[in-house]
């Protein structure tokens, strides 16, 4: 059996945490040969009620779970780490808008980002799920100067499965029949899903599914609204869907994109993908192999696309001002 890898996840005790621990613990996410150490990360007043959760974690007898730790310091949490769920923030209050969350939470990524830099191990990959997740991705990847940028990501994996599965639904297939439908932008209302370029089977989505005005009014208005449906429908937000979410993206880390396919990624920017400026962390199609994740910055977008991966990209840069006295 190969050697454990060290799994760190922040807000380990919270809904989404809860919905993830024990499917790593599984080897969803990293094979079923592959141990893995958890270490979990909490708030002091948490810690109690993480307690609960490795008890859980136990008496699952899981064969690839090799040790797990709890702690309430980063520098602890993130100690030899090679791979970093950071799903812990502050949620959205009554009264609060997005902006009040960025401002929030930016303090905790700031702190984690440096905790990172100089903890983890040298292969350190992390995502970043707590929202606002791009803007806290690029908190943390300015105060972790040690780490390469293209390993600290922001999760846009919900998106693109909520987007599939919109699709799958609608074209009467399963989820898996469709692919190459990439997010482009930020994780908020703003994000563009590309359904040019998606395809169902093989064949262009839009051709399998001919009717413009459930594109326009129906798809393109779901997908970035679909945690709201979920909280009016079930009073909850969608833990569980992120926890998936997540176990794909850092599965897809793992194991490398299928030949030909490609998955929604936020990345570091650099200012030469689709006209978005440099210094965001940006969602585009990548491909991963070997661990390495290369943006696709070939695809041809129409003006209206175009102009919707401008307009998140602007959506970001607001946020990147809000948060400026925390870039350093």
């Amino acid at each position: 059996m190969k050697a454990p890898i060290r799994v760190a996840v922040t807000g380990a005790a919270g809904n989404i945490g809860y919905a993830l621990l024990f499917r790593l613990a599984s080897g969803d996410c990293y094979g079923k040969d592959q141990p893995v150490i958890l270490q979990l990360l909490e708030i002091t007043p948490a810690l109690k009620a993480l307690e609960g959760v490795v008890m859980e974690l136990n008496d699952g007898a899981f064969p690839l779970l090799h040790g797990i730790e709890i702690c309430d310091d980063a520098n602890v949490a993130f100690r030899g780490a090679n791979q970093a769920f950071l799903v812990g923030a502050r949620p959205r209050g009554p009264g609060m808008v997005r902006a009040d969350l960025v401002a929030a939470n930016g303090p905790i990524f700031v702190g984690q980002g440096k905790a990172l830099n100089d903890n983890a191990a040298d292969d350190i990959q992390a995502i970043v799920v707590g929202n606002p997740a791009n803007t806290n991705a690029l908190i943390a990847l300015h105060s972790a100067p040690d780490i390469p940028k293209d390993r600290i990501h922001a999760m846009t994996r919900l998106d693109e499965n909520r987007g599939k599965s919109q699709i799958a639904a609608k074209a009467g297939v399963s989820a898996g029949a469709v692919t190459k439908l990439s997010i482009y932008g930020n994780h908020s209302p703003s994000m563009y899903p590309d359904f040019h370029h998606a395809q169902v089977n093989g064949v262009l989505a839009t051709e399998v599914i001919s009717d413009e005005s459930w594109w326009l009014d129906d798809f393109m208005k779901k997908v970035p609204t679909r945690g709201k449906a979920i909280i009016n429908a079930r009073g909850a937000s969608s833990a569980a869907s992120a926890a998936s979410a997540a176990i794909d993206h850092m599965g897809t880390l793992w194991h490398g994109t299928a030949e030909g396919q490609t998955a929604s990624i936020g990345l570091y920017t650099n200012g030469d993908w689709y006209g978005v400026p440099g210094d965001l962390v940006y969602s585009v199609p990548c491909t991963v192999a070997n661990r390495v994740v290369t943006p696709v910055t070939d695809i041809v977008h129409g003006e209206w696309a175009q102009s919707k991966i401008d307009a998140s990209a602007q959506d970001l840069m607001g946020e990147r001002a809000a948060v400026s006295d925390l870039l350093g």
